[in-house]
C-alpha cells in the first residue's frame, strides 16, 4: 500500500503530540520529519522556550527525525515565510507534499498557513481541527500523555500556572476565559511521556524567568 510522506510541525508540546497521534492511526501516511522552529543564537523552540537538546530527546523518543528551522530573534513574516520557503523545497524534493498541523480553532492562523502553503504546492493537513478543545485537553490526559507548562501569558494567567504539569487539576483551575488547550497562546507545554514515546525525556526545572514584561518561561534542563 501506497503511503503519502508527511512532516509535522513540532513545537513539543500537547498539541503537536495531539496531532502526531491521530496521524500515526492514519494508514495512509508516512510520518517523515518532526519539524520544529528554532531561535537563532537562543537554541531554544520558538515561542515555547524549550531547549533544542530536549526536542531533540522528544523526537529521539518518538522515533521520528526532527528537522530544524533556525529562526532569528522576533524575525519578520517575510524573513519567516524565506526560511519556510527553503525548508518547503527540500521538502518537494524528497518527495514530501503533506504538512500537518496542531491548530485547533484559529481561522486566521489556519488561512495564513494554508495560503503559504498554497505557494509551495504543498496541502496542509488538520488532525484535530475542530475539536472541542476541553475534551481533547482530557483526552491528551487519559492517554496517558505527560505534559508540563512550560509558558504562560500574564496578561491571562497568573505566573503561578508556569511549572505545572497539565493534568485534570490544572484545566480545573484555569480561569473560563482561558481556553483548555491554550489555543490563543495563554500558555504552552512539553510533552515528555506517554503512550508514543518509548522512553520518557528527562529533565530538572531550572529558574522561571518573565520576558517581555508578560511571558514567564521556566527552564526545563535536559538530564542524561
Amino acid at each position: 500500500m501506497h503511503k503519502d510522506k508527511i512532516v509535522i510541525s513540532w513545537s513539543g508540546g500537547k498539541d503537536s503530540t495531539m496531532a502526531l497521534y491521530y496521524i500515526t492511526k492514519e494508514k495512509n501516511y508516512e510520518i517523515a520529519y518532526l519539524l520544529s522552529t528554532i531561535t537563532e543564537g537562543f537554541e531554544r523552540v520558538t515561542m515555547h522556550g524549550v531547549r533544542k537538546e530536549l526536542i531533540k530527546s522528544q523526537a529521539g523518543s518518538l522515533g521520528y527525525p526532527l528537522l530544524e528551522v533556525y529562526i532569528p530573534p522576533y524575525a519578520s513574516n517575510e524573513v519567516y515565510e524565506e526560511r519556510m520557503r527553503d525548508i518547503a523545497l527540500k521538502l518537494i524534493s524528497e518527495g514530501i507534499k503533506k504538512h500537518a498541523f496542531g491548530d485547533i480553532y484559529l481561522e486566521d492562523v489556519r488561512k495564513y498557513r494554508e495560503e503559504n502553503l498554497k505557494k509551495w504546492n504543498i496541502e496542509g493537513i488538520w488532525p484535530i481541527w475542530g475539536r472541542d478543545t476541553r475534551e481533547l485537553a482530557l483526552e491528551f490526559i487519559k492517554l496517558g500523555f505527560k505534559a508540563i507548562v512550560c509558558v504562560v501569558d500574564t496578561m491571562v494567567l497568573d505566573k503561578s500556572f508556569v511549572g505545572r504539569d497539565f493534568d485534570e487539576d490544572f484545566i480545573s483551575d484555569l480561569p473560563s476565559s482561558v481556553d483548555p488547550c491554550g489555543e490563543r497562546g495563554e500558555f504552552h507545554t512539553f510533552v515528555y511521556d506517554g503512550p508514543l514515546f518509548k522512553k520518557e525525556v528527562k529533565f530538572k526545572l531550572g529558574e522561571k524567568v518573565l520576558r517581555e514584561n508578560r511571558f514567564y518561561f521556566i527552564d526545563l534542563i535536559p538530564l542524561s
